[in-house]
């Protein structure tokens, strides 16, 4: 037995068969899988179970060269191939900037389709690494075993890319995206018309402007791109943490409080009350707890909105910076001024500023090539609901249009908790959904070879 996602291969398996159950096991890494046999003798179906972990598990038949792939009514044959991969370097028509990067590329004659990925807000590398967690590695390495050649970027002023990443707007991200696909089309093994974007977070909103201009790409695959105004989207997320000692103290105090509550519990059932008061009683506090912590998110977020709206109505960059300063030693008072100080200077760097006023709807009428977007449901920054429904309405227009909600995928598009491996430490291994990678993959194979029209 291989599990590629623990990196082990070739491990013994024993199998028994009870009646019409099948049990296999693999004692030294302690997995088991119990099935019975579909109707049809092609699939294996039932529970697969290892330590910290239970999940439904079904093994299909697989003829070597070729996974059977369906999307809605039609089914498609994926041939998996070999693939390499070349260091390459292009130049972004602004400023004449150098970009360096990695493309996956299927082995053979060619023409293959192809994307460019392009990364969420901030600095990332090539890989997009948070960690041990490489969600475009993962998808470079994916895509390209079955046909589809992919281009991944250091972004710039990261790696052995150039130019200043916190000088770089939303706006300007769209000509490096643009040299991508120039890059990709000029390659005799790439498919010029079916050459697109990617984009995971605010990359799905680059490659959607890069749509609505003069020779657009060939399709477009947003992963929880915004669809609402940039300080809108930002007003809703959490406040980076101010201090880790405030956080953790605050951790102390809510643990304690609940250790009372279970405490006062306890004397209720020795004074005599019984279990119906009890269990009234600590509901009661648990809701309390609940609305408590409702109360303190919706201070922090109009703190949030509070705070970018004097840096959006701000022109003078002293100005809006003394006003932030001041107002996070107010809301963190044992706060280090130097991480007060920093923040504020984040905060009126070109990208935030042009991003506060941002409207990603603004454009979407101009999209008419193929566009795929997914948002995982369990994403606490790009909320799937909110976001998708504002950009459909913005592409109406656009026959074209797929949309995909992942259940349990978060923002990272990681595989959902419930269905992830736990590694040697005891912690689970953190993978990319495999339902996100699948449905990016046939859809587009599924797209035809005609240049995307305006």
């Amino acid at each position: 037995m291989d599990l590629p996602a623990k990196r082990l291969s070739r491990v013994p398996a024993s199998l028994t068969f009870r009646g019409d159950t099948l049990i296999f096991y693999a004692v030294t890494v302690e997995c088991r899988f119990v099935c019975v046999q579909s109707p049809d003798g092609r699939e294996l179906r039932g529970t697969w179970t290892q330590p910290g972990l239970r999940v439904p598990l079904t093994l299909a038949r697989f003829v070597p060269g070729a996974l059977l792939a369906t999307s809605g009514s039609k089914a498609m044959a994926v041939k998996t191939t070999t693939y390499h991969t070349e260091e390459v370097t292009l130049t972004s028509q602004l400023g004449k900037t150098k970009l360096a990067g990695t493309l996956s590329i299927p082995d053979g004659p060619g023409p293959f389709p192809a994307a460019v990925l392009l990364s969420d807000m901030g600095s990332h590398d090539r890989d997009a690494r948070q960690g041990d967690y490489r969600l475009f590695a993962t998808m470079a390495a994916a895509l390209a075993r079955q046909g589809i050649a992919v281009l991944r970027l250091d972004d710039r002023g990261v790696g052995q890319s150039e130019g200043v990443g916190s000088q770089t707007t939303t706006a300007e991200l769209v000509r490096d995206a643009r040299a991508g696909l120039e890059y990709l089309r000029l390659r005799p093994s790439i498919d010029a018309a079916q050459t697109g974007l990617i984009g995971h977070g605010e990359g799905g909103n680059v490659a959607l402007l890069a749509a609505a201009q003069p020779e657009p790409p060939g399709f477009v695959v947003t992963l929880a791109a915004s669809g609402l105004v940039g300080l809108d989207l930002l007003a809703s997320q959490p406040e980076p943490v101010a201090n880790p000692a405030d956080t953790a103290s605050a951790g102390v105090a809510r643990r304690q409080l609940w250790a009372e509550v279970l405490n006062k519990a306890q004397k209720l059932r020795t004074s005599g009350s019984n279990a119906a008061q009890v269990e009234t009683f600590v509901a009661q506090q648990r809701l309390k707890a609940k609305n408590e912590e409702r109360k303190r998110v919706e201070v922090m977020l109009k703190f949030r909105r509070t705070m970018f709206e004097i840096v959006r109505q701000t022109a003078s960059d002293d100005q809006a910076q003394a006003i932030v300063v001041n107002m996070l030693r107010q809301r963190y008072p044992n706060q280090d001024p130097a991480l007060a100080r920093a923040r504020a200077a984040q905060l009126i760097m070109p990208w935030y500023r042009y991003y506060l006023k941002f409207d990603p709807k603004l454009s979407l009428g101009e999209v008419q090539c193929p566009v795929l977007l997914l948002n995982g449901t369990n994403d606490a920054e790009v909320n799937a609901s909110d976001n998708l429904t504002a950009l459909e309405k913005g592409l109406k227009s656009n026959k074209r249009v797929t949309v995909r909600r992942l259940p349990g995928v978060n923002h990272l598009f990681q595989t959902p908790i419930s269905e992830q491996l736990v590694g040697s430490g005891g912690t689970p291994d953190l993978l990319v959904s495999t339902s996100m990678l699948d449905t990016v993959r046939d859809w587009i194979l599924q797209q035809d070879s005609k240049p995307a029209g305006r």
